[in-house]
């Protein structure tokens, strides 16, 4: 089976083509693919059942910006992290509100 190259995107990239709708990829190749033409390592193994009991899928929901005061070990250890602290904040909290979600339906 012939691999096309791999090709690496900036954040900004990922960014822009989620705003227009853009896709570079072939799901017309995707969709005739079988099974033992899928090669899996490290970076994308096989998936079971808990993987997909356990996944995190994004949400797309508009954002609203906001003045947040934070105290300052805590903004500190977030941008330590890298580009993308905000929305790694935002992650963290969306996890939160889905937990308490969860805790009062059960209750």
């Amino acid at each position: 089976m012939k691999h096309g190259k791999i090709v690496r995107h900036t954040s900004e990239d990922l960014a822009a083509m989620r705003r227009t709708g853009a896709s570079q990829t072939d799901w017309e190749r995707v969709a005739a693919m079988r099974d033992e033409d899928i090669i899996l390592d490290e970076d994308s193994p096989e998936l079971d059942e808990i993987s997909f009991a356990q996944a995190i899928f994004p949400i797309s929901i508009p954002k609203a910006r906001v003045t947040l005061r934070l105290d300052q070990d805590v903004l500190a250890w977030f941008k330590a992290q890298g580009k993308g602290y905000q929305t790694l904040i935002n992650t963290i909290l969306r996890g939160y509100v889905d937990a308490q979600k969860t805790q009062t339906r059960q209750e």
